[in-house]
């Protein structure tokens, strides 16, 4: 099978595409002809590959998680360590290809979304490099439940926006983000953090990303000189999941597997799994799996991850899950929480809770793999920025 590409209006397939507002349509068709010429650019390349090795600490390690594999008597994991990237997780692989992008297109101004807040804190740092005016809008319980985050963005020079409108959460932020577009296209840059929106973000963002999967598909193949038999990763809006799949795309004995998070569990509505409920719709520029009601309405979320809680999921992976190339499943909080005390209890290393929804997955299914196997794991991120809420949800819990 060959890799998932998208049409010139930037379908996948069904999903994907351009749902915006006429006024967004000249700045984004901008951005897609300038992000072509970019792709085919060896200097920009060049200078993307410099910043992204000295300066984000590229290549991450793919680390034998020999403990877990001991500890689950399964196949043989390693952990893609994203969580050792400057800043924390993978989020800032893409944050410094757009901001090189920005460059390009001479805007002196970023604007971002964020949830987790890594996203924000990936922006505000590579806004302070370059020494760019950076606006980042969160909504306000995500920024209650990542007060460390917010601290690190407004350290870094970024003005923190509040989004106290809806569920307050990142899908508010990112119709916020949207709205200052609008107003201020021409000397502003909207940095989207994942694999989601309007044509070509998804695109765009993937290919920043795919470093997490080029490596660890080197990486594996020096190590075991095999191809693992699973790669998994969580699933929010998608980009570190897409990142680490698609370069495995064409290796068909390469299961794909991703993990939504399943908050307080599926029967109750409390969660944030597009596919379980098997709706399409569209939001926020792109079609695609979309939780919703009866009427199209766009459902509220649930998940203990911020990074996660989001109503939509990217288009590809939506096609991916259509052509059977990819599985999606889920994890509730209490299974991604015990995901998180593992592997840092096994491994002395903090997941992030986006990523702790991975390795719940593992956990719960580990008998379906035989000693013989190799999994890949994406640790997309570090957990100290959820210590305290992950307290908090513990001492509730009793």
């Amino acid at each position: 099978m060959k890799p998932t590409q998208p049409d010139r209006l930037g379908h996948f397939g069904e999903y994907g595409g351009m749902y915006v507002p006429e006024t967004l349509m000249e700045p984004l068709n901008e951005l897609t002809r300038v992000y072509k010429e970019v792709r085919k650019d060896p200097e920009f390349k060049k200078e993307l590959q410099y910043y992204l090795r000295e300066y984000v600490g590229r290549p991450t390690p793919l680390y034998f998680a020999e403990r877990m594999t001991e500890q689950l008597g399964t196949a043989k994991i390693y952990l893609k360590r994203e969580d050792l990237c400057h800043t924390g997780a993978h989020k800032i692989n893409n944050s410094m290809g757009q901001v090189l992008l920005a460059k390009r297109m001479g805007k002196k101004r970023i604007i971002a979304e964020t949830g987790a807040g890594q996203h924000g804190v990936a922006t505000a740092t590579v806004c302070a490099m370059f020494d760019m005016e950076c606006v980042v809008y969160m909504g306000k319980v995500d920024m209650e439940r990542q007060a460390l985050n917010v601290f690190r963005m407004e350290s870094l020079g970024a003005t923190v926006v509040p989004v106290t409108v809806g569920q307050q959460t990142l899908k508010e932020a990112v119709n916020e983000a949207m709205r200052d577009w609008v107003t201020n296209i021409r000397s502003t840059h909207y940095i989207l953090g994942s694999a989601l929106g309007s044509h070509p973000y998804p695109m765009m963002v993937r290919d920043f990303q795919s470093v997490i999967g080029v490596e660890a598909r080197k990486q594996i193949l020096k190590a075991e000189d095999r191809l693992p038999d699973a790669i998994i990763a969580c699933v929010g809006g998608g980009s570190n999941a897409i990142g680490l799949f698609h370069p495995f795309i064409k290796d068909e004995g390469v299961r794909m597997i991703g993990v939504e998070a399943g908050g307080f569990g599926i029967s109750g509505g409390q969660h944030a799994a597009r596919f379980a409920e098997d709706k399409i719709g569209i939001l926020q520029g792109t079609k695609t799996y979309v939780l919703q009601d009866n009427d199209g309405q766009i459902a509220l979320t649930h998940s203990i991850s911020a990074g996660l809680d989001y109503a939509a999921v990217g288009p590809e992976h939506s096609l991916l899950r259509d052509l059977g190339r990819a599985e999606y499943s889920y994890v509730t909080d209490e299974e991604a929480v015990l995901g998180f005390d593992k592997l840092s209890q096994w491994e002395g290393i903090l997941p992030a809770l986006e990523s702790s929804h991975a390795i719940g997955w593992m956990i719960k299914n580990a008998a379906e793999f035989s000693k013989d196997q190799l999994i890949i794991l994406n640790v997309s991120g570090r957990g100290d920025k959820d210590v305290m809420q992950l307290a908090e949800w513990k001492a509730k819990q009793g």
